[in-house]
């Protein structure tokens, strides 16, 4: 499991990234964490230059990965957990197996599977099912990947340049790379087990009882205000609202007001 790691503060910073990209987005908020807190950085499993199994892309399993990298690789007992995209679901996750060890749960521009709300937005996130559909995608974008990816990056941000070529070609790496494509698939068709096991845990447990901090870009394919809303529906201590001037690619388009809020989010839990 490669990680990126940063800082000596007492207290831990987990950041934990989505789909299509890797430990590499972060590369503009570490910096701003660093001063203050340990801040570790993995690529989730299958992606990244984080080897890539033939199965287990369900997120309890993948919130395991982490789980084994902090608890018995770096001994992190307790830590902050924030989770952009599908590395959101991922610290939910996290959070609901190390109970007693997450001081702060912190999701941004995602919704959590299972929360009784429409991940998809009603189809207007279409490569969602598209992606579930059994072959086809492989057979469409084998050999093509960065031409989805491309698209992905021009249209989902507030603006069509906020990652250059140098920045998309670190991205492209990796997910053109064999395997690159198969994993980043599998993340996508685990959704129906990840919603089972959330309504579940959230029937059998209740919400949960941390702190959530959930913020959403403002524009363009940015979330807005639903991960706010969805963490409402799977917890009883949620703060948050949106980004200004940003899209989904929020540690990149907006790395100075995530990094404040989170810094703010973690300052108040230390208070408390």
């Amino acid at each position: 499991m490669h990680f990126l790691e940063a800082g000596s503060g007492e207290e831990t910073v987990v950041l934990l990234h989505g789909i299509p990209q890797s430990s590499h987005s972060w590369r503009r908020i570490i910096p701003r964490l660093a001063p203050r807190y340990r801040v570790i950085a993995p690529d989730l499993r299958g992606l990244g230059d984080t080897t890539r199994p033939h199965s287990g892309y369900d997120k309890k399993t993948v919130a395991a990965d982490v789980s084994e990298l902090l608890m018995n690789h770096l001994g992190v007992k307790r830590f902050f957990v924030v989770g952009h995209d599908w590395g959101g679901p991922v610290a939910y996750a996290l959070t609901i197996q190390n109970p007693t060890a997450v001081r702060g749960l912190a999701i941004l521009d995602v919704t959590i599977p299972g929360d009784g709300a429409e991940m998809s937005q009603g189809g207007r996130r279409w490569h969602h099912p598209f992606f579930r559909t059994p072959d086809l995608p492989e057979a469409l974008m084998q050999g093509r990947e960065h031409f989805y990816l491309n698209w992905l990056f021009d249209t989902y941000g507030h603006r069509q340049n906020v990652l250059d070529t140098q920045e998309r070609a670190e991205y492209l790496r990796t997910y053109c790379a064999p395997g690159g494509l198969r994993t980043m698939l599998a993340y996508y068709r685990a959704f129906a087990e990840d919603a089972a096991y959330n309504e579940r845990l959230l029937t059998e447990q209740g919400k949960l009882r941390l702190p959530v901090l959930a913020l959403g870009g403002d524009s363009s394919f940015g979330r807005r205000m639903e991960p706010l809303e969805s963490m409402r529906r799977m917890a009883l201590n949620v703060s948050g609202g949106v980004i200004p001037n940003c899209g989904h690619w929020v540690a990149e388009e907006a790395p100075e007001f995530v990094s404040q809020a989170l810094l703010a989010f973690f300052r108040d839990q230390a208070q408390a």
